[in-house]
């Protein structure tokens, strides 16, 4: 009878094994026929399931940073590199497509990891089940799957790919085209670590994670706290490496970059390779491959910028109320300086009738998730934003971009044009700007290296004149408004003897690590009386045992009372 049993049982649970598997490979291969793309998306090797989510997204060719970074960030065989992978540096064009860059590749390593580590799975536990029925035991049942957000069967996830980004919205944009792309995908996760966001929620989404998207802060909040491990870290991916230090996350990369130090590739992206962004590759990347499609001089081809020339702040305002009746506009992103001011400014327009919102660093993170969905889904016209919104927001639908505050730094201006005329489309970027700013302008122009259209609204003409008749070249120390340079060490990649991991000097204040504005700076202090900082009795205390300026500090010579006189 054991014979009869293992003759005629055996096969009968090999086959339908192997009828499973035939009938899995038969639906991968009618899945890939389905993917019909005439493009050429499905040459460059990428898993179906990947070209099947391209293809419902509506995208019928890659991009030029798409078509030249893809093929180097997959795994190849005669790659002289760690494990076949090739580290990688980009720089391009905000619009130009670099999310789908480093997710494609990533995304499709992983799957094919995925799958060779379920294959190996499923051979090991058929084995177990051969090996049983030979012995004549029943056959081994497989696990069943434990209950994640119970916390008796936690267990710190270990994604193998991470992507790091300096700001929250652009994180969660991050993720969400992530979750896009997997969405055929089954085996594979995805996770968004962001702050503002209750601990006990991310920890929960973080189970069984493969991708974790997350901003620096947050990370390492979860990693101390041993909600995750990062030593199974295969791909990092740094989005927006100038602005993570421009924030203050060098020392936060520094040490993502030893968490991690075991994984076979690094992509960093950057919209320039500036001194400290080369600085910072030198130190997490092995012999980085640099891949330029454009730089920040060249035209925004699809975007028509035009600027405004006002007398004073309510000039401007009346130009702005005038620009925003355009019934051409779909959506639009108003650009303020600070968040004082792009709060009042939404309040004005709510008031004028205009569907505005304010999005800025001093919000709630939830009120910002909330008001981008807004915005997303059509519900909101008009978003009044600091430099928070130059990165981050991919909504279609913008129109039109105003710059009613000059940005802080030059290169922020492309940043912030970049939100409109997304994948090719067209846009406008409209910039207002009084007179008193007019070197702000220049600089922005000398950064572009090409003029900004003026115009004029009909009877709103301005009342001065400005002669615009000169060359785009980077004056000569110029560097109060762009990326400033100090004399002593550090500064943004100087050799300084005093730099450290991103090029910044300790001398100088360290930046909050958040991406927060900057509030506006408040009046300087009016002594008592409007008299001189240095007048003797100003500086007295109210008490009569003060010492007035210069006596007891560092003025240590002797001097001579000077002769009072009547008053």
């Amino acid at each position: 009878m054991t014979d009869t049993f293992e003759v005629t049982s055996a096969p009968a649970l090999v086959e339908p094994i192997s009828s499973v598997l035939d009938e899995v490979a038969i639906a991968a291969k009618n899945h890939q026929d389905r993917v019909s793309i005439p493009s050429e998306f499905a040459s460059l090797g990428l898993a179906p399931e990947l070209l099947q989510a391209v293809a419902d997204l509506g995208f019928t060719q890659p991009t030029t940073v798409q078509l030249k970074t893809i093929p180097l960030a997959l795994p190849s065989d005669n790659a002289d590199t760690k494990k076949g992978f090739i580290d990688l540096m980009v720089s391009s064009q905000t619009g130009s497509g670099k999310t789908a860059a480093f997710l494609l590749p990533v995304i499709h390593t992983l799957l094919k990891q995925i799958s060779e580590a379920q294959t190996a799975e499923r051979v090991a536990f058929e084995k177990l089940v051969a090996q049983a029925i030979a012995k004549g035991e029943e056959p081994p049942k497989k696990p069943k799957r434990k209950n994640p957000t119970n916390t008796r069967n936690f267990k710190a996830p270990s994604p193998g790919a991470l992507i790091v980004c300096p700001t929250r919205e652009l994180a969660q944009q991050v993720a969400h085209d992530a979750i896009d792309l997997v969405k055929h995908c089954r085996g594979l996760r995805v996770a968004n670590v962001v702050g503002g966001i209750p601990y006990q929620l991310q920890i929960a989404k973080l189970q069984n994670a493969n991708l974790v998207v997350a901003t620096p802060g947050r990370l390492l909040d979860l990693q101390r706290s041993m909600q995750i491990k990062l030593d199974k870290v295969q791909f990092l991916v740094v989005d927006e490496a100038d602005r993570m230090l421009d924030l203050g996350f060098a020392d936060d990369l520094a040490e993502i970059n030893q968490l991690t130090i075991d994984r076979k590739q690094t992509m960093m992206f950057s919209a320039t390779f500036a001194p400290r962004i080369q600085q910072l590759a030198a130190r997490v990347m092995r012999q980085p491959q640099k891949v330029q499609i454009d730089t920040p001089q060249e035209k925004h081809s699809n975007i028509r910028q035009v600027l405004h020339w006002a007398d004073n702040a309510h000039h401007k305002r009346k130009m702005l109320d005038h620009l925003l009746r355009d019934t051409t506009i779909n959506q639009a992103i108003v650009f303020a300086s600070t968040q004082i001011e792009c709060d009042g400014l939404a309040n004005d327009l709510q008031q004028d009738g205009f569907s505005a919102v304010a999005l800025h660093g001093a919000l709630s993170q939830g009120l910002r998730n909330r008001r981008l969905m807004a915005l997303r889904q059509g519900q909101v016209q008009f978003l009044v934003a600091t430099d928070v919104a130059a990165r981050g927001i991919d909504v279609p639908t913008i129109t039109h971009v105003f710059n009613f505050g000059l940005p802080m730094k030059s290169e922020d201006y492309t940043h912030r044009i970049g939100r409109t005329g997304r994948a090719g489309r067209d846009g406008l970027a409209v910039t207002l700007v009084e007179f008193r700013e007019k070197r702000k302008i220049y600089d922005i122009e000398a950064f572009t290296r090409q003029p900004i259209q003026a115009e004029v609204i009909p009877g709103l003409e301005p009342k001065q004149r400005i002669e615009r008749g000169r060359d785009f070249a980077p004056r000569k120390g110029a560097g109060k408004f762009d990326a400033p340079r100090r004399k002593h060490g550090g500064g943004f990649g100087g050799k300084g003897a005093h730099a450290n991991f991103g090029g910044e000097s300790r001398f100088a204040a360290a930046p909050a690590r958040s991406f927060d504005d900057r509030p506006a700076r408040g009046p300087r202090p009016v002594f008592e009386g409007d008299r001189s900082p240095f007048d003797k009795k100003a500086t007295r205390s109210k008490s009569g045992g003060g010492k007035p300026f210069g006596h007891g500090g560092f003025d240590t010579k002797k001097r001579k009372p000077k002769p009072k006189f009547e008053r």
